[in-house]
């Protein structure tokens, strides 16, 4: 592991300690899982960017797959 520094102001420290408390566990425990979950969302975030600029450069052509409709199941 390693040690990383951080400023935090001290209306943020407070919020972060008050929470950290209520769910019963450490203040840099609850960090962890935060910017885990941040990267995470960025990462998401990413693939969806890609994602949309691929079917911006290569739109869906009508009737694409139309050949899989009548493989589809609707369930009520």
């Amino acid at each position: 592991m390693r040690t990383v520094r951080l400023t935090l102001d001290e209306a943020l420290v407070k919020e972060l300690d008050k929470v950290a408390k209520k769910l019963g566990t450490t203040r840099l425990a609850f960090a962890r899982a935060a910017l885990r979950a941040a990267l995470a969302y960025a990462a998401s975030e990413e693939e969806e960017r890609r994602h949309r600029s691929g079917y911006e450069r290569k739109p869906v052509r009508p009737g694409e797959f139309s050949d899989w409709e009548d493989e589809q199941v609707w369930v009520d």
